[in-house]
């Protein structure tokens, strides 16, 4: 065989396998990523991207939850509606309470009365917390919640009751 016929045979054969294999065998001879890897990394990015985007979604969601607590403690505070903490309070270490707010309807020195207030509020429907004041007075806390957005909700609603009178305020569980 002459050299220009082995070379001629070289190429048919590269051209042959080429056409069977695709660019792959030349990609992998080359040291180049081949079309699996390149699939392979193309996958690992878009999941990168898919979780990158769930983070900021996140961090969005957050930040309007934020914004919005933040205009609903202006709303508040536009209504005239006063807000305590529970440090405020003499016996604020004593208290165990679950819920971060409270609507407080009334505060007794005489422990019947704050039964009754409590017994009405029971009665319309209402979970009841009986808060006690260092000082000896017992208040009734209503429709603890632990989101701004259903204290607003349920103050509006508890407004609206016959037990509740016009002077209730907040209570903060900090």
């Amino acid at each position: 065989m002459t050299k220009g016929r082995s070379i001629s045979a070289f190429m048919l054969i590269a051209l042959a396998l080429s056409v069977l294999q695709g660019c792959d065998s030349f990609r992998r001879l080359a040291g180049r990523p081949t079309s699996a890897d390149i699939a392979a990394k193309k996958e690992i990015i878009l999941r990168e991207e898919a979780a990158h985007q769930a983070r900021m979604d996140s961090l969005r969601r957050v930040e309007k939850a934020k914004a919005d607590s933040l205009a609903l403690i202006d709303r508040i505070k536009e209504s005239g509606e006063m807000m305590l903490s529970v440090s405020s309070l003499r016996r604020a270490n004593s208290l165990k309470l679950d819920k971060r707010y409270y609507i407080i309807v009334g505060a007794f020195s005489n422990a019947a009365n704050a039964s009754w207030l409590a017994s009405k509020a029971e009665g319309a429907g209402y979970m009841v917390q009986k808060v006690p004041y260092g000082n000896g007075f017992t208040a009734i806390g209503i429709a603890g919640t632990d989101t701004l957005a259903h204290l607003w909700d349920n103050l509006q609603k508890v407004k609206t009751e016959s037990f509740c009178p016009k002077d209730v305020w907040i209570l903060v569980n900090e």
